[in-house]
């Protein structure tokens, strides 16, 4: 389980000394362990990685907000962050490949962006972040 990857990378940061890895993977690591003690046992893979998700979507935002403020020793730092969060992502499709994925499960012109999002979320799940998602659906609707 990503759990477990997460841990044995965080146990691998800690005896290299990378502060950065260390804090990162110490936040998903606690992420996980109050969903799973939330939910009464084990986790799925699915919610782990929407966890993970979650946190990939809040580093783009810290990541959004220092470029905003020119913040070059942030900007690093955050890409850093994203680069190892994704890693415990799966492959994350194109987006011909969506267009692919979304076009065989039946979501075509005329639907409206509730219904094809609906289709669409649980599909993709994990494999694509929201906002491209979102944006293939559009052009395809």
């Amino acid at each position: 389980m990503l759990k477990t990857a997460v841990f044995e990378q965080l146990k691998t940061a800690m005896k290299e000394k990378d502060v950065l890895a260390k804090g990162v993977l110490t936040l998903v690591k606690s992420a996980l362990d109050l969903a799973e003690k939330e939910k009464g046992e084990p986790l799925t893979q699915t919610e782990e990685i929407a966890i993970i998700n979650r946190e990939v979507k809040q580093t783009n935002q810290a990541l959004e907000g220092a470029q905003n403020a020119g913040r070059a020793d942030l900007i690093e730092k955050e890409e850093a962050k994203l680069v190892l969060l994704k890693s415990f992502l799966p492959k994350q499709l194109s987006e011909e490949e969506i267009t692919e994925k979304l076009l065989a499960a039946g979501v075509s012109k005329g639907m409206n962006m509730g219904e094809a999002m609906k289709i669409a979320k649980p599909l993709l799940s994990g494999q694509a972040e929201g906002a491209i998602i979102s944006k293939v659906v559009k052009s395809l609707i």
